[in-house]
C-alpha cells in the first residue's frame, strides 16, 4: 500500500467556463481529502483556452480554503518564469494560512509556448540556465536567515516549506539527486526516461536536513469508472487534448467521443498511445491490475494521479474508485 495524490490543472471543459473550472477544481479536493489522498497539486500553464490554474498560487488557495487536511501544493510552479523571491513570498503566505500543508513543487519548463513564456517577461535562458542556483536561493529564502542576508520573503521565511523537484528527464534527476530533494517524474506525459530517471536519482541521491532518503512519486493518468467501455469513453477527452496539442489546436477541454478512429490517423494514434502508455483506465478491477504493475515497475514511494474527465461528476466517480483500491494507504 501506498499514497495517491491527484494532479490537478483545472480543466475548462467544453461547454463550461474558468469559473466553473475552479469550482471543480475545490470538489475534487474536497473529495480527495474526504477519501484519504494525500495531497492535491495544481499544475503552472500559460495561454492554454482549456486550463484555468496559470495563477498557481491563486488556485492553491482556492483549494486550501475549501479543505482542512489534506496537502496542497503545486505540481509545479514553473521557476524560470518567476523570481525566487516571489515564489518564497507567495508559498510564504500559503504556509502563513495553511500551516503545516503546503508543498512547493518546482519545475524547469516554461509550461507554455516561447512566444508566452517571453510575455511572462523573464530571460528565458538565463532562467533555465540559473535553474539550480535559483533552487537554492529559494531554498534560503524560506529557511532561517542568516545574519548578513539583505533579502527576507516576508512571508516565507521561517517557514521551511518542502521543495519537490519535477521533471521529465535525466537532468532533473541529477538535480534532485544532487540537492538531496523528493523527486516528482511526469511519467503520465513523459514516459520514455521514467526508469533511467528514478534509477540515477536513487543510485545518486545525497541525503540533506531535508531528506534522509531517496523519496519518488510517480506521475500517471487515471480514469475509473464502473466498466472498461465507460472509462475508455471518458479517456477519449484526454486523448483528444493530446492530438489537438500535436495540431497546435487550441480549445476547451474536449467532450468524449464513442469512437476515436474518425478523430485521429494513425500516426497520431500510436504516438498518443506511446506517450499515455502507463494511463490506469477501466473498471476497479482493470486499474488494479495497471497500477499493481506500475507500481511494481517504478518501486515508487507515492502515486499521483491526473484524472483528465470532462463530465465533473465522472472525475469524482473516478476518485471514489481508485480510492477503493486495496493499493491505496489511506491518509489523514
Amino acid at each position: 500500500m501506498i499514497p495517491f495524490s491527484i494532479l490537478d490543472l483545472s480543466p475548462i471543459p467544453d461547454g463550461a467556463d474558468a469559473s466553473q473550472a475552479l469550482d471543480h477544481s475545490r470538489q475534487l479536493a474536497q473529495a480527495a481529502e474526504e477519501q484519504g489522498y494525500n495531497r492535491v497539486w495544481l499544475a503552472e500553464h500559460h495561454g492554454m483556452p482549456g486550463i484555468a490554474s496559470a495563477a498557481t498560487s491563486i488556485v492553491i488557495g482556492h483549494v486550501g480554503a475549501a479543505t482542512k487536511r489534506i496537502r496542497i501544493g503545486s505540481g509545479g510552479i514553473m521557476l524560470p518564469n518567476h523570481s525566487p523571491l516571489v515564489i518564497a513570498e507567495q508559498f510564504g503566505t500559503l504556509e502563513a494560512l495553511f500551516p503545516g500543508r503546503v508543498d512547493l513543487g518546482l519545475g524547469r519548463a516554461p509550461g507554455t509556448d516561447m512566444r508566452t513564456a517571453r510575455a511572462l517577461r523573464r530571460n528565458l535562458e538565463a532562467g533555465a540556465e540559473n535553474f539550480p542556483h535559483d533552487i537554492v536561493e529559494l531554498q534560503q529564502l524560506l529557511d532561517a536567515p542568516r545574519e548578513d542576508q539583505a533579502i527576507l520573503a516576508v512571508p516565507g521565511m521561517n517557514t521551511k516549506v518542502p521543495i519537490w523537484l519535477l521533471g521529465s528527464s535525466l537532468y532533473s534527476a541529477h538535480l534532485a539527486a544532487a540537492l538531496g530533494l523528493p523527486y516528482a517524474f511526469a511519467s503520465h506525459f513523459a514516459p520514455d526516461m521514467l526508469l533511467d530517471a528514478l534509477a540515477i536519482y536513487r543510485e545518486r541521491f545525497q541525503p540533506s536536513d531535508r531528506l534522509y532518503r531517496p523519496y519518488v512519486i510517480a506521475g500517471l493518468m487515471g480514469v475509473a469508472a464502473e466498466t472498461d467501455e465507460e472509462a475508455q469513453y471518458h479517456f477519449t477527452s484526454a486523448q483528444q487534448q493530446f492530438v489537438n496539442l500535436r495540431r497546435n489546436v487550441r480549445g476547451r477541454f474536449p467532450r468524449p467521443v464513442k469512437d476515436m478512429d474518425g478523430f485521429w490517423t494513425d500516426m497520431e494514434r500510436i504516438n498518443v498511445e506511446h506517450t499515455l502508455r502507463y494511463a490506469a483506465v477501466g473498471s476497479p478491477e482493470t486499474v488494479h491490475g495497471k497500477l499493481d504493475e506500475f507500481i511494481a515497475t517504478t518501486g515508487a514511494d507515492e502515486l499521483i494521479i491526473s484524472m483528465p474527465i470532462h463530465d465533473i461528476k465522472a472525475r469524482l466517480r473516478s476518485v471514489e474508485l481508485f480510492a477503493s483500491l486495496p493499493l491505496m494507504q489511506k491518509m489523514h
